[in-house]
């Protein structure tokens, strides 16, 4: 149960303020009658309708985005254009937390959420979550970076896990799968290795890939099994 005025709310990307004053106006019915008290308790799963119009509670939304370059993976910034301006206002007004920020310059596979715990969870090392990246670099790999990424790098401020390295048949592009996220971590670990990473993308975040369909600002909502694969790595979900 919940608060009509929350519910409302919620439902219909207002604010709360805006919520009360339409119930109180008489323009909200649920489940086929007029309620005009904002504070009174009724089921999410409720038939509501605002101004005959009907509305469907979501309490958290999930969001596939396939960031452009040149976007900050940010809610707002005064310099440059956030990945959050690319959402339609009612998206924007719930608050989305970004999952595992890409650099400026990064494209890709960018997960959106009001879910909390599930973002805080993807993030974590402790649950494990395999994150794929196309790199291009400007010179070829070779063996050897194969065994500096799988046997864990050191650097001044953080051990990096051991990462798995794929030289692809044009040894300019690799794929690397990272158990976190630390700040230009691939671009770091290339580094090491005597490379610049020129071109960076995040194709998956564990079973999650990125709908080629998109293209670059695309987005939308994920689907029940890519939502559920993710809530049951986490173990949000049996």
């Amino acid at each position: 149960m919940m608060r009509l005025d929350k519910l409302l709310a919620s439902s219909a990307s207002i604010s709360r303020t805006q919520a009360q004053e339409a119930i109180r106006r008489g323009r909200v019915t649920v489940d086929g009658e007029v309620v005009r008290l904002p504070e009174k308790k009724v089921d999410e799963k409720a038939a509501l309708l605002l101004d005959g119009k009907p509305l469907t509670y979501e309490k958290y939304v999930y969001i596939m985005m396939d960031k452009p370059a040149g976007y900050l993976s940010a809610t707002e910034d005064t310099r440059d254009p956030s990945v959050t301006e690319l959402l339609p206002e009612d998206l924007r007004k719930r608050s989305l937390g970004i999952v595992g920020r890409l650099d400026k310059d990064t494209t890709g596979l960018l997960l959106l959420t009001d879910d909390g715990e599930l973002n805080h969870r993807l993030t974590s090392p402790r649950y494990h979550m395999d994150k794929l990246y196309d790199a291009t670099l400007d010179l070829p790999a070779e063996k050897k970076d194969i065994e500096i990424f799988a046997s864990g790098i050191e650097f001044s401020d953080f051990t990096a896990m051991p990462a798995k390295l794929e030289i692809g048949e044009d040894p300019h592009r690799c794929l690397v799968t990272l158990r976190e996220g630390k700040f230009h971590q691939v671009k770091r670990m290339f580094e090491k290795c005597g490379k610049k990473v020129v071109a960076l993308r995040r194709i998956s975040i564990g079973e999650v890939e990125i709908d080629g369909s998109l293209g670059p600002g695309g987005y939308r909502r994920l689907t029940d099994k890519e939502r559920d694969s993710l809530l049951f790595a986490c173990g949000l979900k049996k």
